[in-house]
């Protein structure tokens, strides 16, 4: 699965930024960003190490709870899968 997470900018340096998320720390190009101003603490979506776009605090909080209501189905499905089926 490929998809655009949402990270917090920790640290700018030119068109390259240090982004955080769920305690995981990523380099990540602000390049196709370049006509936006982007300060510490404000949140990007990243797709394969680029900024693709700006979202605000709520955006990002309500993304990572989808993502994790997605990774929490799959984790069941596979769990069930893995069980043994029952004698009958």
């Amino acid at each position: 699965m490929c998809l655009a997470i949402p990270m917090q900018i920790i640290d700018i340096d030119g068109f390259n930024a240090r982004c955080e998320a769920k305690g995981v720390e990523r380099d990540v190009s602000l390049f196709m960003l370049q006509g936006q101003t982007l300060e510490r603490g404000d949140f990007v979506m990243v797709h394969v190490g680029y900024a693709i776009q700006r979202v605000t605090p709520a955006e990002a909080r309500s993304t990572w709870e989808l993502l994790d209501q997605v990774l929490a189905a799959e984790q069941g499905e596979e769990a069930a899968g893995a069980e043994p089926a029952a004698a009958g």
